[in-house]
């Protein structure tokens, strides 16, 4: 029964970050056909991605008054059926506001879930690192499988809106995992008052360590976005083919997998968690040099993919570190990455405006390794060890 009760959880929490990103990721290959056919501008088709992550960022602080309203588990679920929906209508997607719209829900969904699951983690698990680890690298496999087979997909169903509306199979097979629990093992959802929970969130938003945590995955978020939307352009300023520019960004995207799963663990086990995250940022310097003086970008795509990898699911698991129970962990987490997938959505617009302006890549890389260089100050001044003087609210915990 205890087996049960544990591996449920884990198979629930796969399921609901597999569906955080395909339907994002699925776009941008099939981007240049889904312009064709709905005659998108190129600035239109590009909303396709940044309405998603920004969405990501302006809704995530909704999702405490939801979860207080529903239950966490509840407000899970609901968004994984918008997510489902979002994904399914694209299926119907022949004008260009149809896809802006399925974004601009989807988003709103990713928003919800994002926070949530660090709080249910944080409730259920006493080694809540391992299991971070398994919920990034889902979270990565399922961006990867969306953007590795969105071209197969559209090929086997002769047409792009089916192939970007297939993945709505995902919150299908997740809200079963989500809904079915809850129906057998009914929560309390009854939580503080409305006046206790503003003041414990102005209270946060005059922490100086909240602001650290969300500094750093503010700037995470960005190099990440940044990296990504750019890499195979750059590639291809050096050279190199589409394809070989492309095989890039999937080396990069398979580097990232083992250090997602990897790096949360040994944190947990070493308990250094400065040296980690400065180690992870220091690949990312040493590639983007690498990159910058044109040296091996297949190096420098495995070097940047280890240490992205690594510092996103470090900031997953800093919220669930700094937090003292389930309400915390999902208020610091709405509150990092609110902040930070707004930043983050403002990444890849950057270094567009940068290479307009000067013709090249070069003054946009130098700024991405000033980023870096910032983001590894707030490192060193979050430091190794947890300091849980963020004033703390207590509900009650909800079990399966």
């Amino acid at each position: 029964m205890t087996v049960k009760r544990t591996i449920i959880p884990i198979i629930a929490i796969i399921l609901a970050s597999l569906n955080l990103r395909p339907v994002i990721t699925s776009v941008s290959p099939l981007l240049g056909t889904i312009r064709e056919s709905l005659q998108m501008s190129a600035a239109t088709a590009s909303l396709l991605t940044s309405l998603a992550v920004l969405c990501m960022g302006l809704f995530a602080p909704f999702a405490i008054k939801l979860a207080n309203r529903f239950s966490i588990e509840r407000t899970i679920a609901y968004s994984l059926i918008l997510i489902g929906m979002a994904t399914a209508a694209r299926f119907f997607a022949y004008s260009a506001w149809v896809m802006l719209l399925t974004a601009f829900l989807s988003g709103i969904g990713i928003a919800i879930v994002g926070p949530l699951l660090s709080g249910f983690i944080k409730q259920k698990f006493t080694n809540p690192s391992r299991i971070v680890g398994i919920y990034s690298l889902a979270l990565v496999i399922g961006a990867s499988l969306g953007s590795g087979l969105s071209i197969p997909l559209s090929t086997l169903f002769h047409t792009w809106q089916a192939s970007t509306a297939s993945w709505a199979i995902l919150a299908v097979i997740a809200v079963f995992f989500w809904w079915k629990p809850i129906v057998k093992h009914p929560v309390d959802t009854t939580t503080s008052d409305t006046s206790s929970a503003e003041n414990n969130l102005k209270q946060l938003l005059t922490n100086q360590k909240a602001w650290l945590l969300t500094g750093f995955f503010g700037l995470m978020a960005f190099m990440f976005y940044t990296i990504m939307a750019w890499l195979p352009p750059i590639g291809e300023d050096m050279g190199y083919s589409k394809q070989e520019a492309g095989m890039m960004l999937t080396l990069l995207t398979v580097a990232q997998m083992p250090a997602t799963f990897l790096v949360p663990i040994l944190n947990s086990r070493f308990q250094h968690r400065a040296v980690w995250l400065v180690g992870c940022s220091s690949l990312e310097i040493i590639g983007l040099l690498m990159l910058l003086f044109s040296l091996n970008p297949w190096l420098s795509s495995v070097l940047i993919g280890l240490g992205a990898g690594g510092l996103f699911s470090l900031g997953l698991t800093l919220p669930i570190d700094e937090a003292k129970d389930i309400k915390e962990a999902s208020l610091l987490a709405a509150m990092t990455q609110s902040v930070g997938f707004v930043f983050a959505a403002l990444g890849p617009f950057f270094v567009g405006l940068i290479r307009d302006f000067t013709g090249n890549f070069t003054a946009a890389i130098i700024c991405m390794i000033i980023i870096v260089m910032a983001m590894i100050l707030i490192q060193i001044k979050i430091g190794n060890q947890k300091q849980p003087h963020i004033n703390h609210v207590h509900i009650k915990k909800t079990t399966f």
